[in-house]
Order: C-alpha cells, then structure tokens, then sequence
C-alpha cells in the first residue's frame, strides 16, 4: 500500500428533530462531497444514548436522520448509508481505542464539561468516552477527511491522537503486517495503519446559533422551539421563527467587519449567506444600510425556497419506512465488510487471535 486512499467519513445524532445548524453545518456538506469523493454516512445511534440512556422512538429519529440524508440529495447507492449500531466493529475498535487512549486527554475534552456540568461524578462513562467511540466511527474505515462543525474539531484533534499512538507503539507490527502506508507527520516520516484524519471546517455559517440569542449554539434541546428552525418546518412556521428571531436596533453594516460585536446580526447574516452559498460580504454588499424589517422578509423567501422541497421529501419517505429500513439494511451490509477488513488487521497487529 502506497497511500492511504481519500475517504469521506461523517454522522449525525438521532437526538431530538433536525434543525437548520445540522443541515447547514453537516448535511448539506454532506450532499457536495459526495460529488467527487468516496463517503460513508452514518446515524450515530451509539452515540445518542451516551447522555440519554433512554429515548421514546430511538428507531424513528434513525429513520428521520436517513429520510434526512436521502431528501437532501445524498445517494445512497454511489455511497454507504447506515446506522452506526448496525456495524458493531465501531464498538470493537472503539474498545481498542480505549486502551490507547489517556484518561488525561478525555478529562481535557470541553465538550464533556459543558455536558457533564458540575455533577461529573453522575456523567456516565459513555459520555466520558465518547470521543474514543467518534475516533472509532472514523478510523474503522481508515477515512482521512470528516466534515464537521468547529465544535467538533477538538474530538478530530483526539482522532490524530490516538491514530498517531496507535501507529507509534505498533509500528514493528504494521510493518511486519503489511498494512501500513508510509506518511510524514510535521517533519517525521511514520508508518502508519491509520491515517492522520482531517476535518473539513468551512462555509459562511459552519456554526448556526439560536434564533434567541446569538451567542449560544441553534440546539435540538433548547427548550424554545422559537431558537431553531427545524427541517419539518413548514413555510408558516419558518416564516413565525425568523421573523421573531432576536436582532439589534441598528441598519445591517456594509462589510463584514461590522458585524463584530453583534452575534445576532451575525448568525442572520451567516444563515442567508449559507442558504444563497455566498459570502457574508455578499449578503452586506445588497442588503447592507437596510433594517432588519427589509431583511427578515428577504431571509423568510429564501429559507422556504430551500428547505421547503427537503421538509416535503423527508415526510414522504418518513411515510415509507419499509424503504428507509431497506436502506440502512443495505448500507449497513456494505459498511460492516468494510469494517470487518480493518479489524481483521488490527487484531492481526495487536496479536488477538480471531
């Protein structure tokens, strides 16, 4: 093996309904890669009882996230589609990782201290090891990219980590194996088995904040449905939504640089330039001098205009379960061969004897 081969890897929780920040900040990525990349998409069922061991219909928020993919314009034939429980190489691998990993590196993850809050001692171990399970999800498949929001990158950075500690303490036995691919990390050639990730963190808005306060992230679990615009909204509830999303009193600035200082201005501002695929300065350069009172309609038209045939898609294929189940099934089918070869040479090179 002379390079490790491009491979786009990403999931998406099935906490709660979609909202505007996972189609802007995840999926509607997702559809573009697929363009000129081998992908592997997945639903991170595993995931979603890290925090919440139990949920009233775990199966249909699965079946939402799939319907999701599907009516965004992922193919799910060109590429792998699938429920992350359906493939239980994850969870192997990540037990694995669990032992490569340090307890110091998961203590300094910030994303387990906004979660855990003050009671960490009640936190389950799950949420604790939750990056060592995301490492897994990615590295099972050796994917070198995974398209993420910036909230993520600190979890990519923990993938390198543990890919690279891996490689290092097993390094006479990949090569021996045969399976390694030889890399430069920084200035260091390594013969590695698993490749050096890299997120893809990019676009206008890859953050999306609440409606309600611009300083905090648009959440499935905001206790205000007002905060986020949901991708089974209709056309009079997204109209309701941005039309009472919090801004400032004063006109839209001309350049971006006005926007500083102004996190609601901001996020509405990142919200159209995403929708349009343009640039905030894009947006400024037409509406810029304008008040909000001109903007919000503006904003209204293009949020229907592009969400509307995703939310109209999405509850015909919800109606069709039977079709959303053959697809997981499918899907999971190709992931699981995929993921059985990767762990088939991790056992070899640690030395299980399978």
């Amino acid at each position: 093996m002379t390079a490790f081969k491009p491979l786009v890897f990403s999931g998406v929780q099935p906490t709660g309904n979609l909202h505007l920040g996972n189609y802007l900040g995840a999926i509607r990525k997702f559809v573009a890669l697929q363009e000129s990349n081998d992908c592997i998409y997945c639903v991170v069922d595993l995931h979603s009882i890290t925090a919440q061991l139990v949920h009233e219909d775990l199966i249909g928020q699965i079946r939402s996230i799939a319907a999701a993919f599907i009516a965004s314009g992922i193919d799910p034939e060109k590429h792998i589609v699938f429920n992350q429980s359906a493939v239980p190489q994850h969870a192997e691998l990540a037990w694995v990782f669990n032992c490569v990993a340090r307890i110091g590196w998961m203590n300094r993850m910030t994303q387990f201290k906004d979660k855990a809050g003050k009671d960490r001692e009640n936190a389950s171990l799950g949420l604790l090891a939750y990056p060592s399970l995301m490492a897994a999800d990615i590295l099972v498949y050796r994917a070198t990219h995974v398209p993420v929001g910036d909230d993520q990158k600190q979890h990519l950075e923990l993938a390198r980590d543990i890919a690279m500690k891996f490689n290092l303490d097993f390094k006479e036995k990949i090569r021996a194996t045969g399976t390694g691919v030889d890399i430069v990390v920084g200035e260091e050639p390594v013969h590695a088995y698993f490749p050096m990730v890299e997120p893809m963190i990019e676009g206008p808005a890859p953050r999306v904040m609440s409606l309600r306060d611009g300083t905090k992230k648009m959440s499935k679990s905001d206790p205000s449905d007002l905060s986020r615009i949901n991708l089974m909204d209709d056309a009079e509830a997204i109209s309701k939504k941005i039309r009472k999303a919090k801004t400032d009193p004063d006109a839209l600035p001309s350049e971006a640089e006005g926007l500083k200082g102004r996190p609601e201005a901001d996020n509405l501002v990142g919200i159209y330039a995403a929708l349009a695929d343009t640039s905030k300065a894009n947006v400024l350069a037409q509406f810029g001098g304008q008040q909000f009172s001109a903007f919000k309609p503006a904003l209204i038209d293009l949020a229907v205009s592009v969400l509307s045939p995703v939310t109209t898609e999405m509850r015909r294929l919800m109606d069709d379960t039977a079709h959303i189940d053959a697809i997981l099934r499918k899907g999971g089918e190709r992931a699981r061969a995929r993921a059985e070869k990767t762990m088939a040479e991790v056992a070899d090179i640690i030395g299980f004897l399978r």
